[in-house]
């Protein structure tokens, strides 16, 4: 088995994370991303190579806030499945998350299987506000979704895109003294 290594994507990755996340866009296992969307994002990604500097995935850790993050976008090359590089993925996204303190990581995944072995559990998507507010607006498969919900860690009881309660600042009273003129 090859050596791995994963490591946080960089500017040069864009091109081999648009190539491999948009491969599985036409069937809808992913969403689709432009280039200019991947390289925006691009230090969401973690990437995972051989020694040799061959690309074979990629996964992204989007953070919401410090209530959630959400796992997105991994995928691994076909030809790279079994090698343990998926794990490697996951891991390195979920400890990244608990390097941010965030309570809770999400996910939508066709196959719970495997993401239930690093102590993900299936949830209800409602749970999940601010990802389904954010992504699933936009989805071709918005009424007609098969993914499964899932999470890791506490469910979030905190929505960041949309305030519950505005803290407003302490008012002071001011103190206006006459300068003698008539203005």
């Amino acid at each position: 088995m090859p050596e791995l290594r994963v490591h946080k994507a960089r500017l040069q990755d864009a091109r081999n994370v648009f190539d491999l996340v948009n491969s599985l866009s036409g069937d809808g296992t992913l969403l689709r991303r432009s280039y200019a969307e991947i390289c925006e994002n691009i230090r969401d990604f973690t990437v995972v190579e051989e020694q040799n500097g061959n690309f074979l995935g990629c996964g992204a850790l989007h953070l919401y806030g410090p209530h959630l993050a959400e796992v997105r976008s991994i995928v691994v090359k076909p030809d790279a499945k079994g090698l343990g590089a998926g794990g490697l993925l996951l891991s390195a996204l979920v400890e990244e998350a608990a390097e941010h303190a965030v309570l809770s990581v999400c996910l939508f995944t066709r196959i719970p299987e495997f993401f239930e072995h690093f102590g993900f559990r299936v949830a209800e998507r409602d749970a999940m506000p601010d990802k389904i507010y954010k992504d699933c607006q936009t989805c071709p498969r918005l009424y007609a979704c098969d993914e499964v919900a899932m999470v890791r860690g506490p469910l979030p009881k905190v929505v960041m895109l949309g305030p519950r309660t505005i803290q407003r600042p302490e008012l002071v009273t001011l103190q206006l003294s006459s300068t003698g003129t008539n203005r």
